[in-house]
């Protein structure tokens, strides 16, 4: 008898991508992007992934951001991200990205009118708005009563670390979606709409196959390597600094303002 396989991530980018980023899943992604946004329901009667062909082993081995983007039946751009591992700068990287989503979008010697709204969805596994206990936000250009400047930008933040146990609603059961690689817990969650039915379907098929799965843990590798390089760059970073706060602070001062142990700045000495 076959080992059963363990259920893989929809948190890992790769995965992700596989599910919400192809143009044959549009009915799972529809799903996903109801619960989270407030755009008019007509607008999902024609959605169109850009770039829905892409071969697994290229997104296995893109380095940076996997992401979705994908156009709605008046035009409007939508970008779908997700993020495991904290990344430095987000929050202006996100402006950037989204501006340039913007930008792109006419030529010189067109009309301003030309732009369509551009709405950009971040997904993160770590915390991103660090003053508030929510998992969802919606930041438009709008005053502090409410007075709205324009609608052509939104970002909307989800923070899976911040879900509670369940509230019952369906942007939770999505991101709850994401979050889980326990069965038990997708079992549940597939009988709260037939979206999440067939998604809980594509992942359990996605994880059946071994050439999925081979490609899931190099992807997984090269992010972890990542991670691990950029710490022992910081971590460089903070021995450099303690060396140069030697001959002015004391050892515990030291590991208080680099954030090194007592030990290591002792051994530097």
């Amino acid at each position: 008898m076959s080992e059963k396989k363990s259920i893989l991530s929809a948190k890992s980018d790769f995965i992700f991508k596989l599910i919400f980023g192809d143009q044959r899943n549009v009915d799972i992604l529809e799903g996903l992007l109801m619960s989270i946004l407030d755009i008019p329901h007509e607008e999902y009667d024609h959605l169109t992934i850009i770039d829905p062909h892409v071969k697994k082993e290229a997104l296995a081995e893109k380095a940076g951001v996997l992401d979705v983007k994908l156009t709605t039946k008046s035009g409007l751009v939508l970008h779908i991200e997700i993020q495991v591992a904290e990344i430095p700068d987000m929050k202006p990287r996100s402006i950037f990205y989204q501006s340039r989503m913007v930008t792109e979008q006419i030529g010189a010697g067109q009309d301003w009118h030309l732009i369509k709204r551009t709405i950009s969805i971040i997904i993160t596994d770590f915390t991103l708005i660090e003053n508030s206990e929510k998992y969802y936000h919606q930041f438009r250009y709008r005053t502090e009563d409410g007075v709205e400047y324009t609608d052509l930008t939104e970002f909307n933040t989800l923070e899976l670390g911040k879900l509670p146990p369940d509230d019952h609603t369906m942007l939770w059961n999505w991101l709850e979606f994401v979050k889980t690689d326990d069965e038990g817990v997708l079992d549940m969650l597939q009988e709260r709409s037939p979206q999440l039915r067939r998604a809980v379907g594509v992942l359990k098929e996605l994880s059946a196959d071994e050439r999925t799965r081979m490609l899931y843990e190099e992807r997984e590798n090269a992010r972890r390597d990542e991670v691990s390089r950029v710490r022992g760059a910081e971590h460089n970073k903070a021995l450099q600094i303690a060396k140069n706060l030697l001959d002015v602070l004391s050892i515990e001062q030291i590991a208080q303002k680099t954030g090194l142990s007592y030990k290591e700045v002792e051994d530097l000495i």
